[in-house]
């Protein structure tokens, strides 16, 4: 299914998929395509979403200085150039969140197309923390606050993302709209994943 990423990353992804199971995969329509592009700065092919289950079952959420009120989601991060998925996983859920985690499941793979051409994916984890300190690591990350969820409220932050406005985001160099029904996909499929 991503055969149009690097061939490490294709055959990184089967191989995760073998070791922490099968993930929900599908194809997400993405009329803000050239919007991501401009975000990610043309570069960045994906990212990972670190689900992030605490000691007490809820899952970790953030929101940033620079979102809408009230927004929170769950954390994601970039995978730079020549890095694996893993090691990105890994990397990002530290400089976001400060904890150490072990990766449970693999939950679901998106594919964002513009028309029919894949151009960005999501790789959705369920990681288990086992140590660290809450608190981003990373000030450049400018996570604002944390808050935990049920997985049961995952659809409400979907809506909440897909009901943003135009309004423009200049952090992000796309509109307010764009970037919710992306974040929005990709909670839903985590919610169906873990339901």
């Amino acid at each position: 299914m991503f055969e149009w990423f690097t061939p490490a990353i294709d055959a990184e992804y089967r191989e995760l998929a073998g070791r922490y199971g099968e993930p929900i995969t599908m194809g997400v329509a993405a009329p803000y395509a050239s919007a991501t592009r401009r975000a990610t700065g043309g570069e960045r092919q994906g990212e990972v979403c670190m689900v992030v289950r605490r000691p007490t079952g809820t899952l970790l959420t953030m929101t940033k200085h620079f979102y809408p009120t009230g927004i929170f989601r769950l954390p994601t991060g970039g995978i730079e150039a020549g890095e694996s998925i893993l090691a990105a996983l890994l990397r990002e859920t530290y400089e976001e969140t400060g904890l150490t985690v072990q990766v449970t499941r693999f939950l679901a793979a998106l594919n964002y197309l513009d028309g029919e051409t894949p151009f960005f994916a999501s790789f959705a984890f369920l990681l288990d923390e086992v140590g660290g300190t809450l608190g981003a690591v990373d000030p450049a990350e400018q996570v604002l606050a944390f808050r935990e969820v049920r997985v049961a409220d995952l659809p409400a932050l979907a809506d909440q993302m897909a009901a943003l406005g135009d309004g423009y985001s200049t952090d992000l160099a796309m509109r307010w709209h764009d970037w919710g029904q992306q974040r929005m996909a990709l909670h839903r499929v985590v919610w169906q994943a873990l339901r």
